[in-house]
């Protein structure tokens, strides 16, 4: 499933560390500290991903972010994940964290970290889909929200067979299809996550997609 407007791009400087880069003084204030503040409140080992989101963002402006902290299930054994997004003035930033056993190469428990830097020029779509319970009971937040962003580096066909408009007909028409772009997903909901995580999934994704007009 699958996103561009101008942006203002800020002049080469050295990179600095999440927590130590104060805000740009102009209409868009630097969030680089309440991304590091967002990593510390997990407590899954954030100086291991502050460290990696910084080294990915380096030095530019964060904008917005979006960081979520979820169990997976491997076999009989619960692991942790998480994934920080975040949008600068010219890249989309992603980067999983995921804890290991340990194993032959590295005997004792680890961590792996992933990041990806896409450029918003890259970006083809942002999907939003907004969950609602009971909507005719009046206006309330959406219960879950899902965001898939696309940006060319993995697509998903889904075909069915074709066909024609003579109900008689039982020639082979091939298949049907959709292409569609699907590289990064993430689905929250009030009941697991919070009412503010799904609120923060949308308003990430409204910076994004302002920012991603072609």
């Amino acid at each position: 499933m699958p996103r561009r407007v101008r942006w203002h791009t800020d002049p080469v400087r050295p990179a600095r560390r999440l927590d130590d880069r104060p805000g740009d003084a102009d209409d868009q204030v630097n969030r680089a500290r309440e991304l590091r503040r967002a990593v510390d409140r997990t407590g899954y080992y954030p100086e291991v991903v502050a460290d990696a989101v910084d080294g990915a963002v380096a030095g530019e402006r964060v904008i917005s972010f979006y960081v979520h902290h979820e169990p997976t299930f491997e076999n009989d054994e619960v692991r942790r994940h998480q994934s920080v997004i975040v949008l600068t003035p010219s890249r989309l930033i992603l980067a999983h964290t995921d804890e290991h056993a340990g194993d032959d190469l590295l005997p004792e428990p680890y961590t792996s970290t992933s990041t990806e830097a896409v450029s918003l020029s890259a970006v083809k779509s942002v999907v939003v889909t907004r969950m609602t319970a009971n909507p005719t009971a009046g206006p309330r937040p959406p219960a879950e929200a899902v965001m898939t962003i696309g940006w060319g580096g993995v697509s998903r066909v889904d075909l069915e067979p074709a066909g024609c408009n003579d109900p008689e007909c039982d020639a082979d028409h091939g298949y049907t299809g959709v292409l569609a772009s699907d590289d990064f997903s993430l689905r929250v909901s009030a009941a697991a996550d919070g009412g503010d995580a799904v609120t923060g999934l949308l308003s990430f994704a409204a910076s994004l997609s302002a920012r991603t007009q072609h």
